[in-house]
């Protein structure tokens, strides 16, 4: 090949490799990888979004293909393995493409067959959008309605957690749904997660408040209707900026002088319980004098050390944190309904609960017997809440299981045969492309991929277009995915397509990696140090 030829086909396959480490992990019986990051931690997971953030990609090809990943995981926040995978896909086609046809090496044609396949590229994504809104095959109704969510994210739950996607699910819909604002604009901040090690998932738990793995500083360990005082200063006595000397002249004095400072922690703390606050929380160390004056005042002290704790504290109950300890005033002070210390598993815990229901923050609790499944199960909420938020912006879903795909597959084949032009071939591969998502669903459940594609081909040219490939089943089966409830979101869906592509056409325009390094050679001579200074010094 020619020098361009070959460095376009090594671009293409740094990428290729890249698509082929995730696509063995795509769908629910996808399998785990495990990844040993920088820093020797180990992550055991198929969640694509976390195996290349873990990972160091090096190859500045793969990452144009890393980057449209996590802009899925920005803009959807699920559905990062589906741009992989696509766009891994589209750049094998477009190398096949490449190679056939013109045998002439010289530059002119190469760079004119890689605008071709471009120009196909880009006319059938084009076209995969204006197909895509007629392959909604429902809407989500009532985003308030736990079954309904609950029905709605078993999809997205259950390629992390195949088994216990109804169990998940339901406890994602519970937290997201008392969050949900009147106004819609959902946050996925106010979803607070909460791993503590011990029984199993199906111990987990949603709670409507926050937790903290943290245990109070008192004797006060619980309160009822809880006004809450929050510092982000230590609860301590106040010290000066500057350094002061106090010259003390006989044992009185000295007696005087500590029990000034007792006399004024006292008031400073009677102040604050005069107000009618009975919890206090504090981002910084908590003095042994203050605890005792606290315990006298019947106190409750809880200490965070996390600045981002104290904020998101501060955001549900309502609170202002005051930088010095001064008594709070009533619009200042934060409430819920109790405030106490539990105790999970082995871990202590405190908790600010609010019984009613619609609370500005829910805080899902994750039982587990290792960290490893705790954490990829804390991927698996990610994913649901995320999907909830996208159903809050567009409520379409498109049918999963590879029913969208090769129903695009087939109307873009078509549209293809009716294209005059040479970019009729890059077209149809982008069809073809397609194909990779029921091949990679049915090739990871142990079933013939070939035999899984024909009949969906079959099915869906009888003009079912809801019909996707049944991982449940034991041979290559297909049913309707409706039925099944195996919906994706239609925002997530266009997204991919729209960014698998992006990338793969940014791929292929590239003809030269130029790095910029220091060049080879031997290193210039240091100098001697100092050659300036006077030698007689």
């Amino acid at each position: 090949y020619s020098g361009l030829e070959e460095a376009v086909y090594r671009n293409i396959q740094a990428c290729k490799e890249l698509a082929q480490t995730t696509r063995t992990a795509y769908g629910p019986n996808g399998m785990n990888k495990m990844v040993i990051n920088h820093l020797e931690k180990l992550f055991v997971t198929n969640d694509a979004a976390t195996i290349l953030r873990e990972l160091e990609v090096q190859h500045p090809a793969a990452k144009m293909l890393v980057m449209a990943s996590h802009m899925q995981e920005q803009e959807v926040g699920d559905g990062t393995n589906f741009v992989l995978v696509f766009a891994g896909v589209l750049l094998e086609l477009a190398e096949d493409l490449l190679r056939m046809g013109l045998s002439v090496t010289e530059a002119s044609y190469i760079i004119t067959k890689i605008h071709i396949v471009i120009e196909g590229y880009e006319k059938a994504c084009k076209k995969a959008l204006e197909i895509l809104p007629d392959l909604v095959c429902c809407s989500a109704k009532n985003l308030r309605d736990v079954e309904e969510v609950a029905s709605l994210l078993h999809t997205s739950v259950m390629s992390k957690q195949y088994g216990n996607e109804h169990f998940l699910a339901k406890l994602i819909a519970q937290a997201c749904v008392s969050i949900l604002p009147d106004s819609g604009h959902f946050n996925v901040d106010n979803i607070r997660v909460c791993k503590i090690v011990g029984a199993g998932i199906s111990a987990s738990s949603v709670l409507h408040g926050m937790v903290f793995k943290k245990e109070t500083e008192g004797d006060v360990t619980s309160v009822k209707d809880a006004k809450i005082a929050v510092y982000s200063c230590p609860f301590d006595g106040m010290i000066t900026e500057t350094k002061g000397t106090v010259l003390i002249k006989n044992a009185e004095e000295l007696m005087n002088f500590s029990k000034g400072e007792e006399n004024l922690m006292d008031l400073q703390v009677k102040a604050i319980a005069d107000s009618g606050a009975n919890v206090v929380v504090t981002g910084g160390k908590v003095a042994d004098m203050a605890l005792h004056y606290a315990n006298k005042y019947n106190l409750m002290l809880v200490r965070l050390n996390s600045k981002w704790d104290l904020r998101r504290l501060c955001k549900t109950v309502g609170a202002t944190a005051l930088p010095r300890l001064t008594p709070p005033t009533l619009e200042e002070m934060g409430h819920c309904d109790s405030v106490y210390l539990s105790e999970v598993g082995d871990t202590q815990v405190v908790v600010f609960k609010h019984e009613k229901e619609d609370g500005a923050i829910s805080t899902i609790l994750i039982r587990g017997s290792t960290d490893n499944l705790m954490d990829d199960v804390e991927r698996a909420v990610d994913d649901g809440v995320n999907t909830f938020k996208v159903l809050t912006r567009d409520k379409r879903l498109v049918p999963g299981g590879g029913a969208t795909e090769i129903e695009l597959a087939k109307q873009i084949t078509s549209y293809g045969e009716t294209c005059p032009g040479l970019d009729q071939y890059a077209i149809k591969k982008f069809a073809e492309a397609f194909e990779a998502i029921p091949r990679a669903l049915a090739e990871n459940s142990g079933v013939k991929a070939n035999e899984v594609i024909s009949k969906l081909y079959a099915v869906h040219q009888e003009g079912n277009k809801n019909v996707g490939f049944d991982i449940e089943a034991e041979a290559a089966a297909v049913k309707d995915m409706l039925e099944a409830g195996v919906l994706d979101t239609y925002l997530g869906k266009s997204w991919g397509i729209k960014l698998a592509t992006n990338a793969a056409v940014t791929v292929l325009r590239v003809d030269q990696i130029i790095m910029a390094k220091p060049a080879g050679g031997p290193k210039p001579p240091s100098g001697k140090k100092d050659w300036d200074e006077d030698q007689n010094d």
